[in-house]
């Protein structure tokens, strides 16, 4: 069941409805709050749309990046098979 969330972007309320329980929509807003942060401390232009595209462009890399990590069998992945050949050898 979806329930609405108030969060604050950019010194903006909006109204979200998620399925996901308070904490983490709050994580969320957190997570993007701190990197719009980054992103806009570093630029001498505080633009809030160029602000906003740089960290859509900047989190879209990453989850790629991750989503391609985790399609080639990532570190984790390795790292779990080893251990589980470790074990069935022993």
């Amino acid at each position: 069941m979806k329930t609405t969330h108030l969060v604050t972007v950019l010194g903006r309320e909006l109204s979200v409805r998620s399925s996901a329980p308070a904490e983490k929509v709050q994580a969320v807003e957190s997570f993007v709050n701190a990197r719009l942060h980054e992103i806009g401390s570093a630029l001498k232009n505080g633009d809030a749309q160029l602000v906003l595209m740089l960290a859509l462009l900047n989190i879209s890399e990453e989850l790629l990046e991750l989503r391609s990590s985790a399609e080639r069998g990532g570190p984790i992945d390795a790292s779990l098979h080893r251990l589980l050949e470790k074990l069935e050898k022993a």
